[in-house]
């Protein structure tokens, strides 16, 4: 059977052994990450609103098995109270600190036995029916549609993991010999990235972006995968405005520290200010007070603060910086239009065939994003990954804060396999993030794709950059 892609014919049975080598590949980054841990450090708890290390374990597993195992596969399941145990996270703001203790979880050898059944049972089967294209998959939904959502949904858990591993103590963690060898290693595909990190200094300085249009999101009927919150494509019209080049720096955060930022409180909204007092919050989560200076505590190591490296912060600390400073976080229009727009008339919709030139750079290699490093990079060591319009590292390095509060664009359904994806947390507390980080995989770097967070959440790879109007 054949079915198009990209306007040409392929054959279905092509199609899913390439679904089933990326979820494949998908697997072996995830138990890449959890290489790092030693022993004894499963059963941690790094980030006081997450859960433990072990469930996390499981739940990439239990996820797929949920999805794809009876309504698809027509599996019986073999371990219905780990099926439940390990189906569903926790919204890391909001929900209270969990109590459980490590007793309360099942030993590591049972929670691998469980991992290791459900990938040999879903293995099997996929690869009996890869030549099949099922029309009774759930809810009608594509087998192929359902195998997107398992290798994006777990790739979106290696990024998340890499926060909670970068907070575990240094003790509890086997340092890699590269950094490059996170989810390289086995790729015969991808060059390892030795260059040297520039010594350029950086100078910020804003780029004038003129009126135009941002086409935000992904048309239904495109032939690329989408998430239920990238439909439908839309046109915002986008006033002109001006942006900085640079995600601001570790340097230029300094400067905002060294002038109270953390202490006037006319910077702060009246939430962010009860939680940054509530919770002693005065510096970056990812700097240490040494001295009269301060360190930045790597994936591996803590080492003299990187002054030209993006800082990272919650969307508080953003959103304050930029009042201390007289400007704004962008709009999530404004960002998209300053990455993917080339010129000031119009854009085309992104509809899987065409391809903003960032993303035709990024296939090439400048930039930090596809787990090629675990920690962050000067913001301008890569200028070829520049924007047309001349915005330097907008993919990869850091996720950047917009001021859009996470919400559906006009058309939106929910997936009915996973209803509460996005459209739990459409409640006014989230704000829309873009860009991408080292630790985010290259197939989510399409334009379309949104990610967000709560607006006190400190332990995510985000940075920002200001905008004028």
């Amino acid at each position: 059977m054949l079915v198009t892609r990209n306007g040409s014919a392929v054959s279905y049975e092509l199609v899913r052994y390439e679904l089933m080598e990326r979820l494949g590949d998908a697997r072996r980054r995830s138990d890449e990450v959890f290489s790092v841990l030693r022993d004894d450090a499963f059963y941690e708890r790094p980030i006081p609103e997450r859960h433990r290390i072990i469930f996390y374990v499981g739940h990439l597993e239990a996820f797929d098995w949920n999805l794809l195992h009876e309504n698809v596969l027509a599996l019986k399941s073999f371990h219905p109270e780990f099926d439940r145990l390990f189906a569903f996270g926790i919204d890391p703001v909001g929900s209270g600190l969990p109590s459980d203790q490590p007793s309360d979880w099942p030993s590591f050898d049972a929670v691998r036995d469980y991992v290791s059944g459900i990938r040999t049972a879903l293995d099997e089967k996929l690869e009996s029916a890869c030549g099949e294209r099922h029309s009774d998959s759930r809810d009608g939904v594509p087998v192929d549609t359902l195998l997107n959502v398992a290798v994006e949904h777990r790739l979106m858990h290696v990024e998340t993991l890499a926060y909670m591993l970068h907070q575990l103590a240094l003790d509890k963690k086997v340092r890699a010999e590269r950094p490059e060898n996170l989810g390289t290693r086995r790729l015969g595909t991808r060059s390892l990235d030795t260059r040297p990190l520039a010594q350029r200094p950086v100078v910020q300085r804003m780029v004038a972006i003129p009126a135009g249009v941002a086409t935000l999101g992904l048309l239904r009927s495109s032939e690329t995968f989408g998430w239920d919150n990238e439909h439908e494509a839309h046109a915002a019209d986008v006033p002109a405005f001006a942006i900085d080049q640079y995600k601001v720096t570790n340097r230029l955060y300094l400067d905002f520290m060294a002038a109270g930022g953390y202490e006037t409180r006319g910077f702060w909204r009246d939430e962010d200010w009860d939680w940054k007092t509530g919770q002693g919050i005065s510096h970056p989560v990812f700097w240490k007070k040494a001295g009269k200076g301060w360190l930045y505590r790597t994936m591996f190591g803590e080492v003299p603060l990187p002054l030209d490296w993006p800082v990272y912060v919650s969307h508080a600390e953003a959103s304050a910086y930029t009042r201390w400073a007289g400007k704004s976080l962008p709009t999530e229009a404004e960002w998209h239009r300053a990455a993917y727009s080339t010129s000031g008339e119009s854009e085309e919709i992104f509809s899987g065939r065409s391809e903003a030139p960032s993303v035709r750079c990024s296939k090439t290699g400048p930039g930090n994003f596809d787990f090629r490093r675990w920690d962050p990079t000067p913001v301008n060591e890569f200028p070829e990954g520049r924007s047309a319009f001349g915005v330097d590292d907008m993919l990869g390095n850091g996720w950047e804060w917009t001021s859009t509060v996470f919400a559906p664009f006009p058309g939106f359904k929910p997936f009915p396999f996973y209803r509460g994806y996005s459209a739990d947390f459409f409640d006014g507390k989230h704000f829309v993030m873009k860009g991408g980080s080292a630790h985010t995989a290259a197939c989510m770097l399409r334009p379309s794709f949104r990610n967000w967070f709560q607006a006190h959440y400190q332990y995510v790879y985000a940075g920002f950059r200001c905008v004028e109007r």
